[in-house]
């Protein structure tokens, strides 16, 4: 059973690509270079919604730019996950996450990115600083997203069902 890819085909001459990763359209409460899109549905709601599913495969093939912005949600919400644990309410959470999500990170290119053989670095300075400041958006709403989701029920104890993927791997990497 192959995996699910991205339902996002930018083909359009108005999407913005850098590198080879398609800058998106996302609902976001943060500032950033991000666009508001259209529609309801955008990538953070599907880097959540195939995150689980998605993270019992070892191996990707990239259709699209936007699979691999989908590759770097689901990376991202696993490096979340592992920071959580059944003990932590939901006020500790969110400010281990925002405190993540803000950390300095890696571009494609860079020495420490893990997926540089999958990615394309950045042409100049200007678009890394542009993927740069977009990447942290997408993390920061992915990352208040994810809490959303793992702490609909009780705003003590995190989902349980979102926890067990916490020492599942994705393309047996991490970011």
């Amino acid at each position: 059973m192959p995996a699910y890819h991205s339902t996002f085909i930018t083909e359009d001459a108005d999407s913005r690509i850098i590198g080879n990763i398609v800058l998106l359209p996302i609902h976001s409460k943060f500032r950033g270079p991000a666009y508001t899109p259209d529609q309801e549905y955008d990538i953070i709601e599907e880097v959540l919604d195939l995150f689980r599913a998605n993270s019992f495969f070892k191996n990707f093939d990239i259709n699209g730019p936007a699979d691999r912005l989908l590759i770097y949600g689901i990376l991202f919400v696993s490096d979340c996950l592992s920071k959580l644990n059944k003990s932590v309410n939901y006020k500790e959470a969110v400010r281990v996450l925002n405190n993540l999500s803000l950390d300095s990170f890696s571009l494609p290119g860079d020495v420490g990115f893990p997926l540089n053989s999958y990615f394309q670095p950045p042409a100049n300075k200007n678009e890394a600083d542009l993927l740069r400041s977009y990447l942290q958006q997408f993390r920061q709403e992915l990352a208040d997203r994810l809490l959303a989701r793992i702490y609909a029920d009780d705003e003590t104890t995190p989902s349980k069902f979102w926890l067990a993927f916490t020492k599942r791997r994705f393309m047996n990497t991490s970011l």
